[in-house]
C-alpha cells in the first residue's frame, strides 16, 4: 500500500521563484553529472551545508542569545558523547557539518570546536578552555563570555538570565566547595549528594537549568555525566585553548548516469575506526541518545553504513560526459564492434581516468570488470588519491577474463579518488565495470519518514564539484600511514620550512598548486595555526597566472597558541582552471599550521539536470513497504504516506543509467 501525492515545480517555476543555481541549456542526453542532489523530509532540518544551517536554524530578530542557543541545539542533536573518529588528519574529527553527516560522534574537544566553528560562522567571537578532564567552548556577545558545552549537554543562567561564563560557574562551585567541606574530587560522595533531588541544594547557578538536562539524581538525560561531573571539571585551574575548529565539508551528492548511493537507517557494524578496534560504542546500543532525541533527532541509530555503486555505462557511451579523461576510446554504439568500450587506435593507448567524489568516508571498496584483452594487448590500472598527481598501479591484466580488484586498502578514510584505465591492443577494452564502496554517515540527518503523511522534497544544484586538498601537517600522524601528508599534493617550498607542521623557521612559503576539472568558482580556506609572537605568522596569497603574480588574501597572524579561521575566496577570473595558494611565513617564536583544508569549487563541465529516481524502504507493522519517484524537473515536492509502526530502513538516489 502506497500513496503519493505529486507537486511538480517545472524549471521555469524555480527560476521564477529565485533558484540560486543556474539552470544547464544543455540536453538531458549531454549532461554526465548531476550536482548537490539533495532530499529532505519534513520531519528532519536542512543541514547540509553552512548556508542552510544558517537559514534553518538562525531567523531574523533573534538576539546574540537565541543565536548561540541555536548553536547548543545544532551541536546537542547532531553529536553524541562517545570515542571519536580519527581520520589521521588532525587529533579527531573537528568538522561540524563532516561530524553531521559522516560521524554523529565525538569527544569534549570536538564539540567545543564545533561550537567555535557556528559561532564564528555568525560573526560571534568564540574561544575554548581546557577545564579539570574535559574541553568547554564561550561565546561572546553582549559585552560578555558565555559557556555552551555541547559536549556534557548544558548550559546556566546567572541571575540577569544570561548564560553563565566559565568564571562564574567556576566561583559558583568552588564558594560551595569551601562552604561544604568533604565533597571536592569524591565522585561517590558528590553522586550521593545529588541523588533523589539533592543536586538542587548545590550551586544556585548550577539549578537555573538542571531539569533541562539532568534527571532526579542528577545525572544527563544520555546516563552518565551530570550535576556530579559539573562540580569536579569547575573545581579546576583552567587554561585557554583554541580547538580547532574546521569547516570546508559540505553535502554535495553527484551522481551519473549507472550511479547510485544508498543511506540505510542501520549499520552493518562498520566505521572509520575499526580496523584499530576503537569501537564508539552506538553502532547497536542507542540508549546514550536520549538527549539527542529530545532536541528533535528522529532517527532510530546513529551510525550509518551505506553503499556507493557505479555501473559504469560503458557501450553506450554516456561514460564519457561524467569520465576527467576519455581519449582514443570507441564504444559498440560508436562502431558495433568489440567490446563494450575498447581502442580505438590500436597504434596508442587508450585512456579512461574516473573520478570517485563521495560525500562519505569510504571504508571499503572493490571494481569489478570483465576484460576482453586482444593478442598483444594489455590493460594497466591504476589508482591516485592525490587528484591524478601521483599513479599507484594496481593490477596489469594480459588476457581476457573477470577481475574483482581490491581496493580498500588504498581508498580507506578517502573522499576522493581516480581510477585510471590504460588499454592497448587491437581489440583490447571493457566488456563491464562495476565501482562499489562501503560508506559510513550518519543516521541523524537523513530525511526521515514517520507514521502519517511525509512531504519530500528534492532539489539538485548548482551543478558544481569539488577538489579538495587536505592532509595532515604533523609528522606523527603521516608516520602512521593512515591517510595523506600534506606533501601528497606537491607544494613548493621555498625557504627555512620544517615539514613538522609547515613550520617556518626564520622566512619562508609553501605554495600550493590546485587545479579543477571545470572553470574554477571559489576557493575555501580553513587553518588552523600557531604564531606565539605579534609579528609571526602567514601571509595567505592567492595566484592564477601559474604563479607569476600574486595578491594578498588574509594574514594568520599572533599572538596567538592557536587559531582557527575559514574564509571564501569569491573572485576568481572568469575561465581560471589552476591556481596556487601561498603561505608567506615570518617566525620569531613559532609559526606553524596544525591543521589546513583547501576546497576549490568549479562548475561541471557536462554539470546540469537529469531525472533521479529515489526509493524508500520502510518497515510497518503490515510488514516492509517500498515507494519510488522519478524526479524529473531540479525541483519537486511529494508526499508518502505511512502506516502504524514505521520504521524507515534505507533510501536510494540514482540516475539509471537508460534514462534520457
Amino acid at each position: 500500500m502506497r500513496s503519493c501525492r505529486i507537486m511538480r515545480w517545472t524549471v521555469l517555476g524555480a527560476v521564477a521563484l529565485g533558484a540560486r543555481w543556474p539552470i544547464a541549456a544543455q540536453e538531458p542526453t549531454r549532461v554526465g553529472v548531476v550536482s548537490h542532489v539533495k532530499v529532505l523530509s519534513d520531519k528532519v532540518e536542512d543541514v547540509s551545508s553552512p548556508e542552510a544551517w544558517k537559514k534553518t536554524y538562525i531567523r531574523e530578530g533573534m538576539s546574540a542569545q537565541e543565536k548561540a542557543l541555536a548553536i547548543w541545539r545544532t551541536v546537542v542533536k547532531y553529536r553524541h558523547q562517545t570515542s571519536p573518529p580519527n581520520e589521521y588528519l588532525l587529533d579527531n574529527v573537528h568538522d561540524v557539518f563532516k561530524t553531521i553527516h559522516v560521524y554523529g560522534y565525538g569527544m569534549c574537544c570536538c564539540a567545543a570546536s564545533h561550537v567555535e566553528t557556528l559561532a564564528r560562522y555568525l560573526d560571534m567571537p568564540a574561544r575554548g578552555w581546557g577545564i579539570t578532564a574535559h574541553s568547554v567552548p564561550e561565546v561572546q556577545y553582549d559585552g560578555s563570555w558565555h559557556m555552551l558545552d555541547g559536549s556534557l549537554m548544558n548550559y546556566f543562567l546567572n541571575a540577569e538570565g544570561k548564560i553563565a561564563s566559565v568564571a562564574e560557574i567556576k566561583k559558583a562551585v568552588t564558594e560551595w566547595h569551601a562552604q561544604n567541606p568533604g565533597y571536592r574530587g569524591n565522585d561517590a560522595k558528590l553522586r550521593q549528594f545529588a541523588s533523589a533531588g539533592g543536586w538542587k541544594k548545590g550551586p544556585a547557578l548550577l539549578v537555573s537549568t538542571g531539569d533541562l538536562f539532568w534527571d532526579h539524581n542528577g545525572i544527563n538525560l544520555a546516563g552518565w555525566h551530570g550535576w556530579p561531573s559539573t562540580m569536579q571539571e569547575y573545581d579546576c585551574q583552567e587554561f585557554l585553548f583554541d580547538y580547532g575548529g574546521s569547516m570546508g565539508y559540505e553535502l554535495n551528492i553527484q551522481l551519473r548516469p549507472g550511479e547510485r548511493l544508498t543511506r540505510n537507517w542501520g549499520n552493518k557494524g562498520l566505521h572509520v575506526n575499526q580496523l584499530e578496534g576503537d569501537d564508539p560504542g552506538i553502532l547497536k546500543d542507542t540508549s546514550s541518545l536520549r538527549m539527542c532525541r529530545k532536541f528533535g533527532d528522529v532517527a532510530p541509530g546513529r551510525i550509518g553504513n551505506g553503499v556507493h555503486e557505479y555501473d559504469v555505462p560503458l557501450a553506450n557511451g554516456q561514460f564519457r560526459l561524467g569520465a576527467l579523461q576519455a581519449e582514443n576510446l570507441a564504444t559498440r554504439s560508436d562502431d558495433g564492434e568489440g567490446p563494450a568500450v575498447h581502442v580505438k587506435d590500436p597504434d596508442r593507448p587508450g585512456v579512461l581516468v574516473l573520478g570517485m567524489p563521495s560525500s562519505y568516508v569510504y571504508l571499503s571498496g572493490e571494481a569489478a570488470l570483465r576484460a576482453v584483452v586482444g593478442p598483444g594487448g594489455s590493460i594497466d590500472v591504476a589508482y591516485s588519491d592525490n587528484h591524478g598527481l601521483d599513479w599507484t598501479p594496481i593490477a596489469r591484466l594480459d588476457k581476457s577474463s573477470a577481475q574483482t580488484l581490491d581496493l580498500k586498502k588504498h581508498c580507506y578514510r578517502r573522499y576522493d579518488y581516480r581510477l585510471r584505465f590504460e588499454l592497448r591492443g587491437r581489440g583490447t577494452g571493457l566488456d563491464a565495470l562495476h565501482i562499489r564502496h562501503d560508506i559510513q554517515h550518519s543516521q541523524a540527518p537523513l530525511p526521515a519518514l514517520l507514521e502519517g503523511d511525509n512531504t519530500i522534497t528534492f532539489t539538485a544544484g548548482p551543478y558544481e564539484g569539488t577538489v579538495t586538498l587536505e592532509g595532515a601537517t604533523t609528522v606523527n600522524f603521516r608516520d602512521k600511514g593512515k591517510n595523506l601528508f600534506y606533501k601528497a599534493f606537491h607544494p613548493q617550498i621555498e625557504g627555512n620550512v620544517r615539514t613538522d607542521g609547515m613550520r617556518i623557521e626564520d622566512r619562508g612559503a609553501i605554495t600550493f598548486p590546485i587545479a579543477t576539472p571545470g572553470d574554477m568558482t571559489r576557493i575555501r580556506l580553513n587553518a588552523f595555526w600557531r604564531a606565539r609572537d605579534q609579528r609571526d605568522g602567514y601571509d595567505v596569497e592567492v595566484s592564477y597566472d601559474g604563479g607569476k603574480t600574486f595578491r594578498k588574501v588574509t594574514r594568520l597572524g599572533g599572538p596567538t597558541a592557536g587559531q582557527s579561521r575559514y574564509l571564501t575566496i569569491g573572485d576568481v577570473p572568469a575561465g581560471v582552471r589552476a591556481a596556487s595558494l601561498r603561505f608567506r611565513g615570518q617566525c620569531y617564536n613559532t609559526t606553524m599550521l596544525f591543521g589546513l583544508r583547501i576546497d576549490a569549487d568549479y562548475r561541471q563541465p557536462h554539470g546540469g539536470f537529469r531525472p533521479v529516481k529515489i526509493t524508500y524502504v520502510w518497515d510497518e507493522s503490515a510488514g516492509q513497504k517500498r515507494h519510488e519517484y522519478l524526479a524529473r524537473t531540479p525541483r519537486e515536492v511529494y508526499t508518502i504516506r505511512c502506516g502504524p509502526g514505521t520504521v524507515p530502513k534505507s533510501f536510494t538516489v540514482e540516475i539509471p543509467s537508460d534514462t534520457p
